[in-house]
C-alpha cells in the first residue's frame, strides 16, 4: 500500500471517529433536553380518586390540579372510570385536565341498543351539583392556558322524557388560550360559556346541550370553534325534545371581535344560531360551513357589527314550529350580513324574513323549498334596510321576493327563476331589478 493510500484511510477514520463523536454529543444533548422539558402528568388515582361512580370525587381531583399548578403546569390525567362529583372544578393555569379519549367518542342512542352506556366506557364525569337553577358555579372554569380534553361529561340526575332539570354551565372559558378539545357535552342544561376570555379555542366537541350549546360575548381577541355538533343523541323522547324545541339555542353570539366558526352544526333547537347585542357590544367574525337542522329558525340576527357576519357554505332547513323560517333579521339590526353560496330547503314557510336598516345580502346560494301550506309566502320578505340577491337559484314556481315599503335600497339581479318572476316590489327606494331568467 503506497503512503498517499495510508494517509487517506487516516483522514478516513479520522473523519469517522469525528461524526461518532457527533452523534454521541447530540443524542446526550437531545436526552438532557428531553428530561428538562417533560411535562408531568399528575394521575388522580394517586390523589385518592375513586372513579367508582358513587364516591365524590371532587377533593381528590382538585388535589391533583393544584399539585399540577405547583410544580408549574402539567396535566392531570384521569384514566377509564367514572368520576362521580357533588362540587365543581377549577383548571388553574397552564394546567391540562385529560380523559383517555383521542377523540370525541359518541353514546347516541346506547342504552336502546344495548351498547356500552358512557358509565362503561371511558371517562366520564357524572355532575350532580346545582341542580335545580341556572346560577352558582360551572362545573369546570379554565382559565390561562388550560384545557380540558378526551372526557365525557354527563348529568345523571337529568330526565330523558321531561322538561329538563336546570344547570348552571358545563364548562366556563377565561383568562387567554382556555381550550376545550375532543370532549362530548352528552346532557348538560348549558353547555360552554366562552365568555370573557381572549382567543378561546373550542374543537371536536359533541353532544345534545339541551338549553344553551355555546355562549360566546366580551371576546375581543380572535375566538375559535371547529367541528362542534349538537344532535338529540341523549334523547329524543317527546317529553324532552319537544321542549328543546321550544327552548333550545345551540349557538349564541354577543360581542366578538372577528369570531371563526367551521363546521358546525346543530340539530333540534328553537334557534340554531343567534346573534345578539350584549352590553359588551356585537358579533362580526366568519362562518363557514355551518349548519342547522330542524330548528324553528335556523339563524336569527337581532344585532350585528356593520362589519358584517360572513356566512359561507352554509346549509339551513327549517320545517318545524309556529312559524318555520331559515333566517329571521329582526327590526334592531343594524349591521351587515352576507350569505354566500349557502343551500336553504325544507317544507318551511320562507326562507328569510328581513327587518331594521342593515345590508342582508344572498350571493350564489339555492332557495329549494318555501311558501307555506298554501304556497303563498315569498322566499324572501324584507321589510326594510338593503337587501341584495344576486345569482341565486330559486327552485319552486312560487313568489320569491317582497319588498315592503321601508326598503331603502336593493338589488335583485342574474337569478335563476323557476316559472315566471314573482317579485313584489312596493318600496319607494332605489332598487334595480334586472338580468334574472325565469322558466322551467
Amino acid at each position: 500500500m503506497s503512503w498517499n493510500s495510508h494517509s487517506n484511510v487516516s483522514i478516513v477514520r479520522r473523519f469517522c471517529l469525528l461524526g461518532l463523536f457527533l452523534l454521541n454529543s447530540i443524542a446526550a444533548h437531545a436526552e438532557e433536553s428531553s428530561q428538562a422539558g417533560v411535562v408531568p402528568t399528575h394521575d388522580v388515582r394517586s390523589f385518592g380518586a375513586a372513579g367508582d361512580g358513587k364516591t365524590d370525587d371532587t377533593a381528590a381531583f382538585q388535589k391533583a390540579l393544584d399539585a399540577a399548578a405547583q410544580a408549574g403546569g402539567g396535566t392531570v390525567l384521569a384514566p377509564r372510570g367514572s368520576y362521580f362529583f357533588a362540587g365543581h372544578l377549577n383548571v388553574p393555569n397552564a394546567v391540562t385536565l385529560a380523559g383517555i379519549w383521542q377523540s370525541v367518542p359518541a353514546h347516541n342512542g346506547l342504552r336502546d341498543r344495548g351498547l356500552p352506556k358512557p358509565t362503561d366506557d371511558g371517562t366520564t364525569f357524572l355532575v350532580t351539583e346545582g341542580a335545580g337553577s341556572e346560577e352558582g358555579p360551572a362545573f369546570i372554569t379554565l382559565n390561562t392556558n388550560s384545557t380540558l380534553k378526551g372526557v365525557v361529561i354527563y348529568y345523571p340526575d337529568q330526565i330523558a322524557d321531561a322538561a329538563p332539570q336546570a344547570y348552571p354551565w358545563a364548562v366556563v372559558m377565561r383568562g387567554k388560550n382556555p381550550a376545550v378539545l375532543d370532549v362530548e357535552l352528552l346532557n348538560p342544561y348549558n353547555g360552554i360559556d366562552a365568555t370573557r376570555n381572549e382567543r378561546h379555542l373550542i374543537r371536536n366537541v359533541h353532544g345534545q346541550p339541551l338549553r344553551r350549546g355555546v355562549l360566546v360575548d366580551a371576546i375581543y381577541d380572535i375566538g375559535r370553534i371547529e367541528n362542534v355538533h349538537f344532535n338529540p343523541w341523549w334523547s329524543m323522547k317527546p317529553g324532552l325534545f319537544q321542549w328543546q324545541m321550544a327552548n333550545g339555542e345551540a349557538f349564541i353570539f354577543g360581542r366578538s371581535d372577528w369570531q371563526y366558526v367551521t363546521n358546525t352544526f346543530c340539530f333540534g333547537y328553537k334557534v340554531g344560531y343567534k346573534f345578539i347585542a350584549s352590553r359588551s357590544g356585537v358579533c362580526n367574525g366568519n362562518f363557514l360551513g355551518i349548519g342547522a337542522d330542524d330548528c324553528h329558525t335556523a339563524l336569527v340576527v337581532e344585532q350585528s357589527a356593520p362589519f358584517g357576519l360572513l356566512v359561507t357554505n352554509g346549509e339551513f332547513v327549517s320545517f318545524h314550529g309556529p312559524d318555520p323560517t331559515m333566517i329571521e333579521v329582526t327590526e334592531t339590526n343594524k349591521g351587515t350580513i352576507r350569505f354566500v353560496n349557502c343551500a336553504f330547503w325544507g317544507p318551511c314557510n320562507q326562507i328569510a324574513k328581513i327587518a331594521g336598516t342593515g345590508t342582508v345580502g344572498f350571493g350564489d346560494c339555492t332557495f329549494t323549498q318555501w311558501g307555506g301550506k298554501e304556497g303563498t309566502l315569498p322566499a324572501i320578505q324584507a321589510q326594510s334596510g338593503t337587501v341584495l340577491v344576486r345569482g341565486c337559484e330559486f327552485r319552486q314556481d312560487r313568489p320569491q321576493i317582497q319588498l315592503g315599503k321601508e326598503v331603502r335600497r336593493a338589488v335583485i339581479a342574474e337569478n335563476v327563476f323557476t316559472g315566471p318572476e314573482r317579485i313584489t316590489n312596493e318600496s319607494t327606494g332605489n332598487v334595480q331589478i334586472g338580468l334574472n331568467s325565469s322558466g322551467s
